[in-house]
Formats: C-alpha cells, sequence, structure tokens
C-alpha cells in the first residue's frame, strides 16, 4: 500500500483554506474515487484526472485509487484542485517522489489533453499559502503574473502536468505547449472623466469633494439631464490612490469573480449595476459556489446605483448592513461565505417617475399617490445612513455658456489628500483614519465634544425630532471633514449649518 500527501486550497468567500490532498493506492477491484465533500465539478475531476495522466505519459496504475480531501467537513468546489489529485495521485503511483509534494501547494483545473487552465480566486488562495507557511506554490502559467502579487512565496507557473510531473522527479518528456490565457481586462480611462467638464453645479462639485474627503455616502436628487451621472462617475477619480494592502484586497475580489488581475490598479473601483440587478447580483451568492456581488466588488472604491428608486425595495435595504459592518456574509446550505464590503454608496434618483416634478417649465404627468409612493422606495433607515443629501437643478442656459468649473480634478484630488492626511494625523492613536469610521460617541463626548454654542443648530434640530441620533452623528462627521478641507482644528458654527443644510436641506 502506498500513500502520498500534497496540498490545494478551498476558498469560502475570500478566506482560503488549506486542504491535504491524500492519494491511496491498494490492491483492491480497480477504481478512482474523490472523497472528502466534494461538489459535483470536483467529482467529475477523476474523469479529467484521468485523461490528462495518460496523454501526459504518466499512466496510473489500474488498482484501487483513493483521493481524500480533508479536513472532511470543509465544502470544497471547483476545479482548481485537479493539480493537487494529479501530483498526489502521480506519488502514490510511483512515477514522482512522494517527498516532493509534501511542501508545495498545487492550483490548477486540468484539460484532457494534459494542459493546466487558468482558475478564478489564485490571488487569495496563494495568501491562504502564505498565511500557512508555505514556501512555494505551483500555479497555472496563465494566473502567474496575478499569483507574484503576493510576496513572501515562491511562484511556480506551469502550462502542462508533464512540466509539473517533471520538477517533481518524473521521468518524462516536458512537450512544448500552448498556453491557456485569460482575457485580458481593458484598462479604465478614468484621466478622460475631470470635474471641468461640469458645467454649472458648483455646489454639488463642492459636496462631491467633502463626500471623498470623509468616506461619506451621498444622494444626488433631481431632473433627468441635471448631471447627477456625470459626478458621480468622476468620484473615483477624486479619491486617494488605494494603499498597497487595499490594491490587493480589491484585486482578491476581482479574482474571485473570475476578472483577470495582472498588476494592482490603485484605482477606486467603481461599481454601477442597472436598476434591474436582482439581490443576489448586489450581495453575491450561488448555490454551490459563493460569487462576489456588486457590493462586494466595490470593496475600497464607491457603489454607484443610478436611478435609485427603481430597484426594488428588497434590494436596497440589502445595503443597511454592509453600510454598518463593512462586511457582507452570503448563508447558503451547508457554507457561509464573507465578503469585504468597506464602500461608499452615492446614490441618483429623479423627484418622479416622470423625472418633471418640481422642474420649472416642464409639466409633471405623475398622479400624487405616484409620487409619494416613488419617493418613499428608499426606506428612511436606508436615508439615515446618508450623510449627504443634495438635491441638484437643471443648468441654466445663461450658466451653461459660460466657464466650465474653475475645479479640476487634480485640484479637488490634492484637496481631498490634504483633508484625509489631517483627518489621520487627528485619529493617529485610533485605529481610526478617515472621519466616517470614528464612532459618534467620540464626537459627542470626551476631548472631541464641541462647545455648545457651535453644537447649537445641531442640539436643535435633534430635539425637535428632524434629526435621529445616527444622522446627529453623521452631521458631526461632515462638519469635521469640511473643517479639515478648510484647514481648521476643529469645526465651527458654519460648518455645522452647512453639514445640515446638505442632509436634506435641515435650517442651522
Amino acid at each position: 500500500m502506498s500513500t502520498a500527501r500534497t496540498w490545494a486550497v478551498a476558498l469560502t468567500g475570500v478566506d482560503g483554506h488549506l486542504v491535504e490532498v491524500e492519494a491511496d493506492m491498494s490492491n483492491q477491484t480497480p477504481e478512482f474515487r474523490i472523497i472528502g465533500l466534494p461538489d459535483k465539478s470536483l467529482g467529475e475531476a477523476v474523469q479529467r484526472v484521468h485523461n490528462a495522466c495518460k496523454n501526459a505519459g504518466l499512466d496510473l496504475p489500474r488498482r484501487r485509487l483513493t483521493v481524500n480531501l480533508s479536513p472532511a467537513s470543509l465544502p470544497k468546489h471547483g476545479a482548481g484542485f485537479d493539480l493537487g489529485v494529479a501530483v498526489a495521485s502521480l506519488a502514490a503511483g510511483g512515477s514522482i517522489d512522494p517527498r516532493s509534494i509534501t511542501a508545495t501547494v498545487h492550483i490548477g483545473e486540468l484539460g484532457l489533453d494534459g494542459r493546466i487552465r487558468p482558475v478564478p480566486g489564485v490571488l487569495p488562495a496563494v495568501f491562504a499559502a502564505v498565511r500557512a507557511g508555505f514556501g512555494s506554490v505551483i500555479v497555472p502559467r496563465a494566473n502567474e503574473a496575478e499569483a507574484r502579487l503576493v510576496p513572501g512565496i515562491e511562484v511556480r507557473a506551469a502550462a502542462s502536468l508533464a512540466e509539473v510531473a517533471v520538477w517533481h522527479g518524473a521521468d518524462v518528456e516536458a512537450p512544448d505547449v500552448t498556453t491557456v490565457d485569460v482575457a485580458t481586462a481593458a484598462p479604465r480611462n478614468q484621466d478622460a472623466l475631470d470635474l471641468s467638464d461640469v458645467v454649472g453645479q458648483e455646489e454639488a462639485v463642492e459636496a462631491l469633494v467633502v463626500a471623498a474627503a470623509g468616506g461619506h455616502h451621498m444622494l444626488l436628487s433631481g431632473p433627468p439631464g441635471a448631471g447627477k451621472t456625470m459626478l458621480a462617475r468622476r468620484l473615483p477619480g477624486i479619491m486617494p490612490p488605494l494603499d498597497e494592502q487595499e490594491a490587493l484586497e480589491v484585486a482578491s475580489v476581482r479574482s474571485l469573480s473570475g476578472e483577470p488581475v495582472a498588476v494592482l490598479d490603485r484605482l477606486p473601483p467603481l461599481e454601477a449595476p442597472h436598476h434591474s440587478a436582482s439581490v443576489a447580483a448586489l450581495i453575491g451568492g450561488g448555490s454551490r459556489v459563493a460569487r462576489p456581488g456588486a457590493i462586494a466588488r466595490a470593496h475600497r472604491g464607491v457603489l454607484f446605483l443610478d436611478e435609485a428608486a427603481e430597484f426594488s425595495r428588497v434590494a436596497l435595504d440589502a445595503l443597511r448592513q454592509p453600510l454598518e459592518s463593512g462586511m457582507i456574509e452570503v448563508h447558503r446550505a451547508g457554507f457561509t461565505a464573507s465578503f469585504p464590503a468597506r464602500f461608499q454608496l452615492l446614490l441618483a434618483m429623479n423627484p418622479c417617475p416622470c423625472g418633471n416634478h418640481g422642474v420649472r417649465g416642464a409639466e409633471c404627468v405623475c398622479p400624487p399617490m405616484s409620487i409619494r409612493r416613488y419617493s418613499t422606495r428608499l426606506s428612511g433607515p436606508l436615508r439615515d445612513r446618508i450623510d449627504i443629501d443634495l438635491q441638484v437643478s437643471r443648468v441654466t442656459a445663461s450658466r451653461a455658456t459660460g466657464q466650465a468649473s474653475a475645479t479640476t480634478t487634480a485640484m479637488a484630488r490634492e484637496r481631498v489628500a490634504a483633508a484625509r492626511a489631517r483627518a489621520a494625523s487627528r485619529w493617529r492613536s485610533t485605529r481610526w483614519r478617515r472621519n466616517v469610521d470614528v464612532p459618534g460617541t467620540w464626537l459627542r463626548q470626551g476631548s472631541f465634544r464641541l462647545p455648545a454654542e457651535t453644537r447649537s443648530p445641531l442640539d436643535r434640530a435633534l430635539e425637535r425630532g428632524a434629526l435621529t441620533l445616527r444622522g446627529y452623528d453623521r452631521v458631526l462627521r461632515v462638519a469635521w471633514t469640511m473643517a479639515d478641507l478648510a484647514e481648521r482644528e476643529v469645526p465651527g458654527i458654519e460648518e455645522i449649518g452647512r453639514a445640515l443644510h446638505l442632509r436634506r436641506g435641515l435650517p442651522g
């Protein structure tokens, strides 16, 4: 009886778990079985491994071969285990050195011709291998650039099973094969989107800068053609670039989504799902394999919901939990997958279904009940989590033919970076770096509590019921961001008044 062991990675959300792949060869009725809670695609690896070994010149002995994936209680999904199953089986049969594979993680799908095909989730899988203390990993050649983004581990990329077998001491020829490539992602041309293109919306541009500086959630309300979408698509360009750790987090989610990852993109992501998107499309899901939804793909970036009132009420309310926790959990029978979801929410909506309610010179054909129902599609609890609620009007002829905005994207990005640096310096003794992340108790009590005369407009709004306590805290955070943009040590009554105005036009 001969037994061999190697390692693979099972992914549950962005969390990778090392799986020991044990292969046992015994003198019984010939059979090839995989046990250890595999899904259907992994169960089909029996035929892929058998044909790949044969076509690589590495025939498996006609004996009973049992492959166990341990821990058996952990669900295993996908074809990324093929390479680990193949090398463990070959080592158990004596074709390769069993000692050579015991300290190496193998990731990849096998074709029937023996070629190694790329798989999604290589980046978080290699991260899991590093955290578990492994020193080397073998990945498909098409995933090599993605795997090399992870420091601290030796990455070896192979195009065929024969090539891997030679590395492990097999006496076989490794022919030159055509690499199975992945589609390359189209580069994002964010430089073409400049704030100077926005005409006649100076207040909205300044509110966008405030949102970027503090990481605040924002709602733009106004008729069609007012420039809401134009403003929203320029928000990622004025946000500070991602640091290396944040860029790796974003790349890991993209890898799980099946998108190609060759380099670290420092530009914050922008996700803009269509208003017909389902709840599963927003939060992620899948019956067997959990895939990240738009919420997770917007991690460290912007989730833009255009025509927000057209989304289903259930889909919109699904945003409430990740807005508070920064995580989204997908619960399915047998497993729970967690994805990071620390995004900045930007909503845009019309005043009514036809878009002309309250617009001068335009006729609204919507009945009052339809307008009321449309305006309440955003629930009260969701609106309460919005920091900036801005009404945007259509641009008049005199402003449209005037000069463009004096604020460029480069200028706004510089202001945002300086404001965030001041906030990070103020909170350097804590675990927070942005104003939006600071708990309200820190701003209402202790050394950061504002004087009573400065807080008076805010206190009055809370007393008369115009604000909830959550809203009170959010206005305080916006005021601190405005103080950072104005290079002031603490907010004054002017910043409190402007922050109240940006929250649904509340008077100061």
